[in-house]
């Protein structure tokens, strides 16, 4: 741009006005790559005449001739405006010499050309299709006609000619104006006179001696069919006060008609009246031959052609708007055109024309026109004497487009199911999860039906999943041998995919497998081999229930797919192991069998969490304790995996080992925090320890950040124990706080982990408002039993832990229904600090076993309660107290005010003590001593066999012996105590 500035600069001032004009032409068309351009100068009777021109083909450059300076064209804008100027073309372009001329190009851009302080012409280009010049290309455009004004005014003057070359120009001139057939003149509105020049009189047909400078001239020239609405533009131009155009036939002299054009402006008095009109007239017949010419190329283009004026009635219609519209020209010619049943039955169709018109803007739409199921695209073009409408028939380059679309949203959509796949495929942990993955995300898009998934074992394929096939054809799959011809082995021993389109062509492959297609409803298959780290471990086949010919990037997808499940379900099937064998280390932890216990009838429940879950922490117990004492325990190692589930089996072996022990629940909560603040900062865990007393009804309690349990009373109140809330275990400080109840006989004593009330849906409140509930409506279907219990661990499973919701965290529960000792099978009597004592243990025990009917235990019993009141006459204090229960087992105890234990060691054959508790312990089922609130408990347990399995008891000489003999017994038990009773 620079550049071209520069070199204009070079020019010597002095050259002539039409070099000036060329170099300023040249370089602006050059810098916009526009297509042509102009350079006008005012002329006489209020015209532009062309005095350069570059780029413009000759008809062009002769519609371009002469320009009127006051009416709508770009350069008489620019002369009006003193500014450049920006006038878009269109179909007809308003403003042209001649508006029947198509114009090429996007537009007109011109700049006024001044001499002094007047403008005197103009300089207009005409642009491609790089529409309206850049800001940067108007500044040139604008230095351009600076540089053009300064040359033209250093031009060098022509040289004044002589008379003879003044008439010689003056005949060159006329001679031009006649080639151009370029007329003028000057009518005289209100008094008639219509003066014309000599090209006016040759182009209106009249010789001058018969030219009377009347307008009536002009009327008789001008053809019968063209004069009423010449007339009509003339009185409009005058009433509205705006340009006068016009074109009509007017009779030449040899009598023919010829096509011409005129344009001319209106002047007026003060008043306002109008005076003269002043105008120009030209041959047109070669541009009316050009329109004739557009008239038949639109008559016969392929396009519907539709013309209206501003009243939207027809004036136009080429032969395909007739066929799409349905009407021959002649009946649509007139027609207001949204009174045709083709436009009237298009919604929205007269709006949206009807709005694009009035803001005189182009617009185009889709239409389905009449009943034939075409689609047309509609464009609506705006102009100043009425509107164009194209339709074109678009019905397969739309079903094309949407084809194309189709397929697009078909790829984009597989490949979001992809990264849905993949996305799903990581987060699978088991083989399931794989299964169903796949089963989600691959076959809605291939429109499949069945996915079966196997897996190699040895020589036989098992199946791993399966969806959409029957049940019985599976089970006839599974486990099945290696066969030549199977698709299914084809695919393994191979590693590269089967595809079979047809029933004939799975029969050809495999007719061994015949019945399979008619056993499944599957048509077509597509047999995709898992390969992972190098290795073929099994097949997923993914079916078809109708005949199916995959394309080349189907099946290449299916088998990246196939990849990408051999790797997820080679991963899930290292998982299924692995969660198995914790599965089997937990199930292995947690007790076989509850034991069948007097003082209790249990049920209990675990569920581990759910699909992804390790195994958990959560465990339940019941130990037998004695004097009918029960423990009933449920604990929560908080955290998932084998970590937690070894310290959970400590737990539990630690709380067998300090129940056994006999030690209260607030003791065994301090060892139990202990034990797991030693196994580390992160390790914590909740612990419920509740012992049931069946001789007193009562039941202590004592807990480490777990839940309350329920009680349900035998009326089926429940209500949650008041318990202190202390912190879990490896976390608390001693010492722990026993809540003690009195429990109802037959009263049921639910303990549960939070995995059965809590949830992320759902708070522990209201996980135990909803297990009050429910226990209280299994109260109200019936009294409870036994089997009761299992149904009812299955109703509050189900109502509390649903199954189509997977668990996130493990569950345990344990039921237990509370049984009281009765009255008539407790015997105890207070015995005196003295040797009498061990004879009257031995009278009470004779007549207590005599009224139970135990007699054949009676010497057996006698025995174990004498050796035990001796060992405390001998090595104990008082109070002194013998009792006997008679339960599933007979149970004989002793109580004293001593806190020293006795152990059992091996005595000497000089030791004159310590067989004492050799005796209890080969006389009795089970023996051993427990702490009291007062001192201690010495016990014995033995079994209640039928009469003929009973042992024998010792006889009498071996009885005083044990009694009597020193160094038998060891002890001074026989020496000390009296026996008044033989």
């Amino acid at each position: 741009m620079n550049a071209r500035l520069a070199l204009l600069g070079t020019v010597d001032p002095g050259v002539a006005e039409s070099e000036v004009f060329r170099l300023a032409l040249q370089h602006a068309v050059g810098e916009l790559s526009a297509l042509g351009g102009t350079i006008h100068l005012r002329g006489p009777m209020s015209a532009l005449r062309l005095v350069s021109s570059t780029g413009l083909p000759p008809a062009l450059a002769r519609s371009w001739e002469i320009v009127d300076q006051v009416g709508p064209s770009a350069q008489a804008r620019a002369l009006h405006e003193g500014r450049g100027v920006w006038v878009p073309l269109k179909p007809t372009p308003t403003g042209t010499p001649d508006p029947q001329v198509v114009w090429p190009g996007t537009g007109l851009a011109a700049l006024p050309l001044f001499g002094g302080d007047r403008s005197i012409g103009a300089l207009t280009v005409l642009a491609g299709d790089q529409g309206e010049p850049t800001s940067r290309q108007w500044d040139f455009l604008q230095e351009l006609i600076t540089w053009t004004e300064e040359r033209m005014s250093q031009a060098t003057p022509p040289s004044t000619p002589s008379r003879t070359e003044l008439t010689g120009s003056r005949e060159r001139l006329r001679q031009a104006l006649k080639e151009v057939s370029v007329g003028s003149w000057d009518w005289d509105i209100q008094g008639g006179e219509l003066l014309w020049d000599e090209a006016a009189m040759e182009l209106y047909g009249f010789r001058p001696e018969d030219y009377t400078a009347r307008v009536e001239n002009w009327m008789v020239c001008v053809h019968p069919d063209d004069l009423a609405p010449t007339l009509d533009a003339v009185d409009r131009a005058i009433r509205d006060h705006g340009v006068f155009e016009a074109e009509y036939r007017v009779r030449r002299l040899d009598g023919t008609y010829g096509w011409t054009q005129a344009r001319a402006r209106v002047t007026y008095h003060e008043n306002g009246e109008p005076n003269r009109m002043i105008g120009v007239g030209w041959e047109s017949n070669e541009s009316r031959s050009a329109r004739d010419a557009l008239g038949r190329a639109l008559r016969h283009m392929s396009d519907g052609f539709l013309a209206v004026d501003d009243e939207w009635r027809i004036t136009f219609a080429n032969l395909e708007a007739e066929r799409t519209l349905g009407f021959s020209e002649e009946e649509l010619f007139g027609r207001l055109l949204w009174e045709l049943p083709a436009t009237r039955e298009v919604p929205g169709m007269e709006s949206r024309c009807r709005e694009a018109a009035a803001e005189e803007r182009s617009v185009g739409f889709d239409v389905r026109m009449g009943d034939t199921g075409r689609r047309h695209h509609v464009r609506l073009v705006p102009g100043p004497d009425g509107r164009t409408l194209y339709f074109t028939d678009v019905t397969e380059k739309r079903q094309h487009e949407e084809e194309r679309r189709a397929s697009e949203r078909a790829a984009v959509e597989r490949a979001a199911r992809m990264g849905e796949l993949t996305t799903a495929l990581a987060k699978a942990t088991t083989s399931q999860d794989v299964v169903a993955a796949v089963a989600r995300r691959v076959l809605p898009p291939f429109a499949a039906a069945g996915l079966l998934v196997q897996a190699v074992e040895g020589d036989r394929l098992y199946n791993v999943g399966a969806v959409g096939y029957p049940e019985d054809f599976l089970a006839t799959v599974n486990s099945r041998p290696r066969a030549s011809g199977d698709p299914s082995w084809e695919t393994i021993t191979s590693g590269a995919p089967v595809f079979l389109s047809s029933v004939r062509e799975f029969v050809a492959r495999a007719p061994q497998l015949t019945d399979s297609p008619d056993r499944t409803g599957m048509r077509s298959w597509a047999f995709l081999p898992l390969t992972a780290s190098g290795h073929t471990f099994g097949v997923c086949v993914v079916a078809f229930d109708r005949p199916r010919r995959l394309n080349d990037e189907e099946r290449t997808l299916l088998t990246t797919i196939s990849a990408l499940v051999a790797q997820a379900l080679e991963r899930a099937r290292l998982y299924d192991a692995e969660h198995t064998r914790s599965r089997e280390l937990q199930s292995s932890l947690l007790p076989r069998a509850l034991p069948d216990l007097p003082a209790c009838t249990a049920a209990a429940r675990y569920l581990p969490a759910g699909q992804g879950m390790d195994v958990g922490g959560d465990w339940y117990d019941i130990i037998p304790l004695s004097g009918g004492r029960v423990a009933l325990v449920v604990g929560d190692v908080m955290g998932h995996g084998l970590p937690e589930a070894a310290t959970m089996g400590r737990l539990r072996t630690a709380v067998h080992t300090l129940a056994d022990l006999e030690l209260p629940p607030d003791e065994i909560m301090s060892h139990l925090n202990d034990l797991v603040a030693g196994m580390g900062e992160e390790s914590y865990a909740t612990c419920l320890y509740a012992l049931y007393d069946s001789t007193s009804r009562i039941c202590s309690i004592a807990r480490a950040g777990h839940p309350p349990p329920a009680v349900v009373h035998p009326d089926g109140t429940v209500h949650f124990p008041p318990l202190e809330a202390d912190p879990p275990l490896g976390a608390a400080e001693p010492p722990f706080e026993t809540v003690e109840l009195t429990v109802p006989e037959g009263s049921l004593l639910v303990l549960y982990t939070d995995g059965l009330v809590e949830s992320s849906k759902r708070e522990m409140e209201e996980g135990m408002a909803d297990l009050a509930r429910l226990l209280h409506e299994a109260h109200q279907a019936g009294p409870g039993t036994g089997t009761d219990l299992e149904r009812l661990c299955d109703t509050l499973t189900a109502g509390l832990l649903p199954a189509e919701s997977a668990t996130m965290d493990d569950a345990a529960l344990l039921v237990a229904r509370l049984h009281a000792l009765a009255g008539d099978r407790m015997a105890s009597w207070p015995l005196p600090e003295d040797p009498r004592a061990a004879g009257q243990a031995r009278r009470h025990v004779r007549e207590q076993l005599a009224l139970w009917g135990l007699d054949d235990l009676t010497a057996t019993t006698e025995l174990l309660a004498s050796e035990m009141v001796g060992n405390v006459i001998r090595h104990a204090r008082g109070p002194l107290r013998l009792r006997l229960l008679h339960g599933a087992e007979l149970i004989c105890e002793v109580f004293d005010g001593s806190l020293t234990m006795p152990r059992i060691r091996r005595a000497t054959d000089t030791d004159e003590g310590g067989r004492g508790l050799q005796l209890i312990t080969a006389l009795s089922q089970r023996w051993g001593t427990r702490y009291t609130a007062t001192g201690k408990c010495i016990w014995t347990e033995q079994a209640l066999l039928a009469p003929e399995n009973r042992p024998a008891p010792p006889s009498d000489a071996l009885e005083l012996m044990f009694l009597n003999t020193d160094e038998f017994t060891g002890d001074l038990d026989a020496l000390l105590l009296g026996d008044e009773d033989r």
